[in-house]
Formats: C-alpha cells, sequence, structure tokens
C-alpha cells in the first residue's frame, strides 16, 4: 500500500507539472518570419530607463489577436534572460541579477509573437538601465474607484517596487463613511507622514517619527476649514497646509467631466512642538485663492499658487493661478512680509489662453520646480491639456516637459529622494484612469521615456482595475506595521 501512494503521488506531481507547462509555456518558435517593425507591447516599455532592481518589465503583445509570445533579453555587460507564455513573465530574481550586472548599461529585447498559427519576429529594442540608483524601496499612493457623491471603498496602499507586492495601510472601511486622503512623507521620509480621514469620526493624523502622533479635528473653527494638501519642512518641525472649501459641478461639453474648485482656500504652517497654527494675511488673504504650499529644499521659501477668487460656477475658467514664494524663517516659524512671483498666470500664456500653474514640487537638490500647468484652475486630473512642466531655479527658464506629455492629464508628481528619478499620473492609458509613471532626469536637464508601474500580469491587471492611483509619494523603506 505504501508503494502505491507514492506511485500515485508522483503520478500527480507529473501531471500536475504537465498541466502547467500547458498553460504557462509554449514551444520555442522555428518556422518564423521576419519584420521591419518594433513589436507594439503593452506596457510600452520600448526605449525606456530604468533602476536597477525595479520588479520585471513584464509585458505582452498590445494586440489581443496574438496568442503566445517568446522573448529573450541579452545585456550589453552580459548575462541573458528568457521569458515565453500568454505573455513575458520574467523571474524576479534573475531579472534583478540581470539589471545589477548592467548598470550603465543596456538589455536588447528580442520579441517573437504568435498570431494565426503564424510566428512573427520583430525588430530589436533596447532598454537602458541607469547607473542612478532608485534609493525608494516602496511607493505609497491612494487606490480610489470613480465616485462623486460618496465615500466608496478607497484607501492607502504601498507597493514594493522591487516585487509586485502591495498591501493597504488604510483603507476606509475601517471607518465606514469616511474619505481617506493624502498620505504625505516628509521627503520620502516613512517616519514622519501626515495623512486625513475626512467624516464624522475624521482627523489629521501627523506622525513626527517613532511612535510620536498628533491627531487633530477633522475641521478647525480657526482655520475655518479642514487641513488639506501638505508638506512637510524639511527639518520635520514645520508641516505647510492648505485649507480649503472644495467643491464640484458637472460639465455638459465634450471631453469634460468635472470641475473640482475651492470657493475658499488659503496657506498656512503648523508648528508640530506647539502645537500652534501660524497664521499670515500674506498667504490667507479675503478676496485670493491660495493653495498647494511647498517648503524649498533648504526649507526657507515657502512655495505656493494664489488666484484671485472668482465667482463659481459661472467664472470658474476665469481663476487662474500664479506661482508665488515668500521666504521662511525656521527659527521663529513666521513668513517674510514680501512676496515673490516666480510665473505670473496672466502674462504666461499658450495660444492666447492663460496658463494655470499648480501642484509645485521642488526637486530636494535644488535645481528645479516641477509644477503642472492647466487653462484654468488647479485640480488638474480632470483637465485633459494638463502637462508637467519644469523651472530651472538656476536659470530661471521654465519649459514643458514634452518628452514625458501626452495629449490626455498628467500630474501630482513628486521626486525621489536624490532628485534622479520622479513619478507622476497620467490617464494616458485609457482616458479613464491614472496611472502611475516613471521618469529620470538626466545630467542635461531631459527626461527619459516614462514607464507605468510594472505589473505580474500587466495587461489583465490594469483592464480589470477599477480604481485610479492617486497622490503617489516615494518612501525610504517599506512600512512593517500598518499605519
Amino acid at each position: 500500500m505504501q508503494k502505491q501512494r507514492i506511485c500515485f503521488s508522483i503520478s500527480c506531481w507529473l501531471l500536475a507539472v504537465s498541466c502547467w507547462l500547458a498553460v504557462g509555456c509554449v514551444s520555442r518558435p522555428t518556422d518564423v518570419t521576419r519584420t521591419n517593425s518594433v513589436p507594439a507591447i503593452y506596457p510600452d516599455y520600448v526605449g525606456v530607463t530604468i533602476p536597477a532592481g525595479l520588479a520585471p518589465l513584464n509585458f505582452a503583445m498590445a494586440d489581443d489577436a496574438f496568442t503566445a509570445i517568446d522573448v529573450e533579453v541579452r545585456g550589453s555587460k552580459g548575462g541573458t534572460l528568457h521569458a515565453n507564455g500568454s505573455y513575458a513573465d520574467f523571474d524576479v530574481e534573475e531579472w534583478h541579477a540581470l539589471t545589477q550586472q548592467n548598470k550603465g548599461g543596456r538589455l536588447t529585447v528580442t520579441v517573437c509573437a504568435e498570431k494565426d498559427g503564424q510566428w512573427l519576429q520583430y525588430q530589436d529594442f533596447t532598454i537602458d538601465v541607469s547607473t542612478y540608483t532608485l534609493e525608494a524601496p516602496s511607493i505609497t499612493y491612494r487606490r480610489i474607484p470613480p465616485s462623486y457623491e460618496i465615500f466608496s471603498r478607497m484607501g492607502i496602499y504601498e507597493r514594493d517596487l522591487s516585487t509586485f507586492d502591495e498591501k493597504a495601510l488604510l483603507v476606509n472601511t475601517q471607518l465606514p463613511g469616511t474619505c481617506v486622503n493624502c498620505h504625505t512623507p516628509n521627503r520620502t521620509n516613512a517616519d514622519q507622514y501626515v495623512y486625513h480621514m475626512r467624516g464624522a469620526h475624521g482627523g489629521t493624523v501627523i506622525s513626527r517619527g517613532e511612535g510620536d502622533e498628533l491627531v487633530l479635528p477633522a475641521r478647525n473653527d480657526t482655520l475655518g476649514g479642514s487641513m488639506v494638501y501638505a508638506y512637510w519642512h524639511p527639518d520635520g518641525r514645520y508641516c505647510a497646509f492648505s485649507t480649503n472649501r472644495t467643491a464640484q459641478m458637472f460639465h455638459l461639453a465634450k471631453n469634460k467631466r468635472i470641475e473640482v474648485y475651492d470657493d475658499e482656500s488659503d496657506v498656512f504652517v503648523y508648528d508640530t512642538e506647539s502645537q500652534t497654527i501660524i497664521r499670515d494675511t500674506l498667504t490667507m488673504k479675503e478676496a485670493w485663492a491660495e493653495n498647494c504650499p511647498a517648503f524649498s529644499h533648504d526649507g526657507k521659501w515657502l512655495y505656493y499658487v494664489t488666484a484671485k477668487r472668482q465667482t463659481y460656477p459661472k467664472d470658474y475658467d476665469k481663476q487662474v493661478y500664479s506661482l508665488c514664494r515668500v521666504a521662511f524663517d525656521k527659527e521663529t516659524g513666521h513668513l517674510a512680509s514680501r512676496v515673490d512671483t516666480l510665473l505670473q498666470a496672466s502674462k504666461d500664456s499658450i495660444d492666447g489662453v492663460p496658463q494655470s500653474v499648480t501642484w509645485p514640487r521642488p526637486s530636494y537638490d535644488g535645481n528645479y520646480i516641477m509644477y503642472t500647468r492647466v487653462n484654468w484652475g488647479y485640480f488638474s486630473i480632470w483637465h485633459p491639456e494638463a502637462d508637467l512642466w519644469l523651472l530651472d531655479l538656476r536659470t530661471g527658464k521654465e519649459r514643458p516637459l514634452t518628452e514625458i506629455n501626452s495629449p490626455r492629464a498628467e500630474s501630482l508628481h513628486e521626486w525621489s529622494a536624490d532628485s534622479r528619478w520622479f513619478l507622476f499620473t497620467s490617464r494616458r492609458d485609457d482616458g479613464l484612469y491614472s496611472r502611475i509613471y516613471f521618469s529620470m532626469i538626466d545630467d542635461n536637464g531631459k527626461a527619459t521615456k516614462p514607464f507605468m508601474l510594472p505589473q505580474r500580469n500587466p495587461k489583465v491587471f490594469y483592464r480589470e482595475l477599477l480604481d485610479s492611483y492617486n497622490t503617489p509619494m516615494f518612501k525610504n523603506k517599506l512600512t512593517n506595521k500598518k499605519i
């Protein structure tokens, strides 16, 4: 009986393996027709630049008519990888070894794909492996489904960038009837962060590190509203916030869906040590809307956007924001008496349309400010014309990041700690959902071709994902507990 059980177990194991091979692998192509074109793959990883140690760039043929794919990857400094099946699924450890071996080099990718029983071999394409390592092991973001009047399921999630592992840090179903919002670390510092819970039992949570947390009321009567968009001072004592009374309206025009706007908004600084709100009339003008604060890399300046308040909803398209800055004294926590306007919306027009500036994000090396331009307002994720721009603080010159922009909305960008890499959200994939993309700034200030956040089976994953990614941020270490 024991001998029979062993034979039966071996037979089952062999059957399982053969089934796995039948489903997960295909035969290597033999009768191949060569083409003169580069393969159309999903996601589009042709010609991108990546950091070593990133999760594998798995991909499929963009055309669903292809039933099988065979891929070989060769490193310019050595090493090869092979994958085949319904999509290219590379082994994580082998991919890491190959990219580490080829830092500063190049990967050459050969793709054969089967369609209607015929194998086609495409022209090779390349992937550059940067010498600059992405120090952040993970990113955090909010995942949110389409919703307008009620808080459906949403949460703050963390994604391990070296693998495909994602985990929920905080989901609003833990406290029903709330909205989870804006998880903001201090320049990728996983121990210092702020996030909001909106609703009857909500509040603002500020973590100063080592378990030191402050929980503030969701609404502050002194401000007349809630703390909303946050940005840390580099020393970790101060945090700048906007306070917004936000509303929304729906468009009837083609290619326009929602307009998010503020009836009122101001900018202030919160002192986490004294637990006091530092108000200043410079950034809290009654007839003006101040928003989107951000400290400079050295903490000596507070950037923000400001616009003359209009009558909503009638004049929604006349509210255009300029980029300003004011000096900040960390010893006293106070602002200086003079405001500098860096980019003035009324002067910076494109084709006669004044351009509104929003979401300023200074690089941590002090070289740049990346921001979004839209035709009006500040809530750029619903604006198809939203593009990323770069202001060089060393020269004072600005330019659109044409090498990464698309005809659809780009926004919600953030820098890595060394200011070499940045991420942003874009609706370029399907026009409906925001996805996360990565790019690198090279030594000449040019951005590399962006690539989508890798997934194990990307075509299936993104087709089935009914959430948008929102406010993505780099983190300097993985979280070992829920927040």
